[in-house]
Formats: C-alpha cells, structure tokens, sequence
C-alpha cells in the first residue's frame, strides 16, 4: 500500500512503520507532527499524560531527579520507541522528566486513542505491549550498568545508544547531554570522552562526537549495549538497528 507524505513521515517511527496498513488507517486521523527542539520538557514527574509520542528523529531521554540536585536517566526513546504510553497506564501520571536530548520531530497520539487500540485492534495492542516489554528489559539492565559499570563503559554504551538511533556516526552529543544521561559531572565526562579519543576510538567536534572506530568502541562499552539491542531485535525485529 503506497502513502501520502504525511504517512511517510509518521512512518519513520519504527513502531508506526511496524503496523498493518488497515491499522495504521486506523490510527492516522488522529496522528499529529510536532518538533521537539533540544531541551524541550515533555512531561514533568507527575504530571498528567494527555498524548503519546512516537520520536521518528529525535532522542527524548527519562530522568529522575535526585534531592542533591544531581539526575539520572532512567531510559531512552527513540524512533524503536513510544514515551509516555507506559507511564500512562494505570495512573496517568509521569514516572519521572522526559526531556529531548537530541531535537527532531515525532507523531503525537492522543493517550485515549492508543488506550482504545489495546482493546479494539489486537496487532497494535501486541506491538504495544512487545514494546513495553522490551522497554522493561532496557530499563533493568540500566538498573544494574549504573551500578556495576565504569563511567568509561557507559559513555562508550551511551554514544554507541545515541549513534544507533540517529544512524549518523557524527554523533549529536555534547559533553553537558552525556553527564546528563550518565549522572556524572561534565568534567567526567570530558575526562573519558579525551581518552576515548586518545585511543583512536572517537575524535571530537563541537557538539559532536564522530565514532572512528565502532567496533573498539563497542569493545570498550560495557555488556549492556549488546543485551539491550539483543531484546528488541528477539521483541521488535528491525525496530533497534545495533550495527
């Protein structure tokens, strides 16, 4: 089935692309493109969900902010994605802060349409629900990387994350959205970035990092990068492209 270019571009959600025709017809009255610029504050912990978004572009990460004024990132979303459904659930509510970490645009659902999906169309109630699984095991193993792994090992994992959602081994990363992601200073983060590029595995650019060696890089990044991409191929084939 051909579509018009409004369905294309919602398309480049890899979780939109994955629908049947007859349901995605379903679903595109009610699809809305919007643009995500770098910082934009999607949801606040707690606030009220009222839309879902499938990221074609764009990298939105979820944090959790700490009382000693540090944060961490709990997940990442990108075009293999959905943010906010899961959240939204039971109680409406945001787990945490979903902030754009790399600009781009996405598709907007309201939350009570993709909500009747589960009921009424039982191929996007398993693609959601594949997801969501997928999504779990991700956040899990981030559970146990932040607290067992090297900073090193994380940055190598964290680039390695960003490169493959952004298909560009220019990578859109600055030192400050890596301490973010990470929960560590920027000046960890600069610290490990200069020996990565003193190992011939990254050069750095302003605002960029470019992967000059992926495989050192993923050698070097801890085995949590491979697990993760690992459950979303065996869940949502094709949807996280790790190569």
């Amino acid at each position: 089935m051909r579509y018009g270019s409004k369905a294309s571009v919602h398309r480049n959600s890899r979780l939109l692309a994955a629908l049947e025709p007859e349901d995605f017809l379903w679903l595109e009255p009610h699809l809305e493109i919007v643009g995500l610029p770098r910082g934009r504050i999607i949801y606040q912990t707690g606030e009220t969900i009222r839309h879902t978004y499938f990221p074609h572009d764009a990298i939105v990460s979820l944090v959790t902010d700490l009382q000693n004024g540090g944060s961490v990132e709990m997940a990442v979303f990108g075009r293999e994605s959905v943010l906010g459904f899961t959240s939204a659930l039971v109680t409406r509510q945001s787990f945490g802060r979903y902030v754009t970490q790399i600009p781009g645009s996405a598709t907007r659902v309201p939350l009570d349409r993709l909500t009747a999906a589960i009921g009424e169309r039982p191929r996007i109630r398993q693609v959601l629900f594949r997801y969501i699984e997928a999504l779990l095991a991700q956040t899990l193993q981030s559970v146990a990387c932040n607290a067992v792994h090297s900073v090193e090992a994380r940055c190598c994992r964290a680039i390695l994350s960003t490169r493959d959602r952004t298909d560009k081994d220019d990578v859109p990363l600055t030192h400050e959205t890596l301490a973010e992601m990470l929960g560590v200073q920027r000046s960890t983060v600069s610290s490990v970035a200069s020996a990565l590029q003193r190992a011939g595995l990254i050069v750095q650019g302003r605002g960029t990092i470019r992967i000059t060696d992926r495989d050192g890089l993923e050698s070097t990044a801890c085995e949590c990068y491979r697990t993760i991409c690992q459950s979303f191929e065996r869940l949502l084939p094709g949807a996280l492209r790790c190569d």
